[in-house]
C-alpha cells in the first residue's frame, strides 16, 4: 500500500535527505533542488542569524538559482556542512554555469543546539555529503531528525524547554501547491491552531526568570512551490513566511532569535494568484511548526 505524500517532498524534483546524530543530539537536514536549479531568495529576522550565501539570495544580487539548501544544528561549526552537498553537486554536473566549471549554489542557515547534546558534535562537510546522498522524493521524516534533532522550543525561563524538532507539510488549494519544512528552535511557545501552548511553558515572557544566551534560538523555514516566480516574489514570500512564524511562536523574533526564511519555485507551472499562494505559504509554514512539534512529541 502505497503511503501518501503529504510532506515537502510531494512537490516533484525536490528531494530531502537527513544526518542525524541521536548521541551528540544534532544533525542536518540537506534540501535538493531540480536539477536546472530553483530561483530563490531569503528574509532573515532577529539579531543573530547564521547562514551561508544568504547575501547572495537579495533580490538585486546576479545569481537567481540555487542548487540546494542546507538547514543544521551545530550553530556556525554546522556552516561546514554546506561543502559536503557542493560535493555532491558538483560529481552530479550540477551548477551555476561559469567559464571553467559549474558552481553548485547551497546557501545554508543554523541553529544553536550545542548546548542540548554533546557541544563538540556538530555537523561538517561529511556529514552534509551523507544528508544529501540520502535524498529522497519519499516522504520526509520528521521530529527529532536531521536539524531537528536538539532543537527545543519555549526557553524564555531558562528551564522546561520541550522538543522542538523538524516538521513538514504540503498543502494544496484551487490548483495551487506549495510544501513546507520547519525547524523549529524559538524561545517561545508553540501555539496551536486555537491559539493555546502546544509546546512551551505557556506562561510568558512576563515571567521570565534569566537572561537568554543570545545564540540559543532560530527557528529555520523552507517552502517551495512550482509555479513561477522571480526572485523579488520569492523574497516576499519568503517575508510573508515570517509573519507566519508570528502567528504560530509567542513570543516571536526576539532579541535572541535568528529566524531564516527560504523560497524556492522550480517555476514548471504557470504563476498562480499572488493572494492566494501568499495565504497558502502562510498557512503551510504554521502548519510545518505545529508538525514539528508534534511529531518530536510522539516520537514519529
Amino acid at each position: 500500500m502505497t503511503t501518501l505524500n503529504t510532506t515537502l517532498t510531494a512537490i516533484p524534483e525536490f528531494l530531502v535527505g537527513h544526518w542525524t546524530d541521536p548521541v551528540g543530539q544534532t544533525g542536518c537536514t540537506v534540501l535538493l533542488c531540480p536539477p536546472a536549479g530553483a530561483v530563490a531568495s531569503g528574509s532573515f529576522l532577529g539579531p543573530s542569524p547564521g547562514t551561508r550565501e544568504g547575501i547572495l539570495l537579495a533580490p538585486e544580487k546576479k545569481v537567481e538559482r540555487v542548487h540546494g539548501l542546507l538547514l543544521t544544528g551545530g550553530s556556525a561549526f554546522g556552516l561546514a556542512a554546506a561543502s559536503g552537498v557542493v560535493r555532491v553537486l558538483e560529481e552530479r554536473g550540477i551548477g551555476h554555469e561559469t567559464p571553467w566549471a559549474r558552481v553548485p549554489i547551497v546557501p545554508a542557515a543554523v541553529i544553536y543546539d550545542l548546548g542540548v547534546g554533546n557541544p563538540q558534535a556538530r555537523p561538517g562537510e561529511r556529514e552534509g555529503e551523507t544528508a544529501a546522498r540520502a535524498a529522497s522524493s519519499d516522504p520526509v521524516l520528521r521530529g527529532r531528525v536531521g536539524a531537528g534533532t536538539g532543537a527545543t522550543a519555549g526557553k524564555y525561563l531558562g528551564v522546561g524547554a520541550v522538543p522542538g524538532g523538524l516538521g513538514s507539510v504540503s498543502l494544496e488549494r484551487h490548483g495551487v501547491r506549495v510544501g513546507a519544512l520547519a525547524v523549529v528552535n524559538p524561545i517561545g511557545d508553540v501555539l496551536d491552531e486555537q491559539g493555546s501552548v502546544l509546546a512551551g511553558p505557556g506562561v510568558g515572557p512576563g515571567a521570565l526568570a534569566f537572561t537568554p544566551g543570545e545564540v540559543e534560538s532560530t527557528t529555520l523555514v523552507a517552502v517551495v512551490t512550482e509555479h513561477t516566480l522571480t526572485k523579488a516574489d520569492c523574497r516576499r514570500l519568503a517575508d510573508s513566511a515570517q509573519t507566519a512564524l508570528a502567528r504560530v511562536i509567542h513570543p516571536s523574533h526576539t532579541f535572541w532569535d535568528g529566524d531564516s526564511a527560504f523560497v524556492l519555485s522550480s517555476g514548471v507551472l504557470p504563476p498562480a494568484d499572488p493572494l492566494l499562494l501568499g495565504a497558502l505559504v502562510q498557512e503551510a509554514v504554521c502548519a510545518a511548526v505545529r508538525d514539528a512539534v508534534r511529531s518530536a512529541a510522539s516520537g514519529v
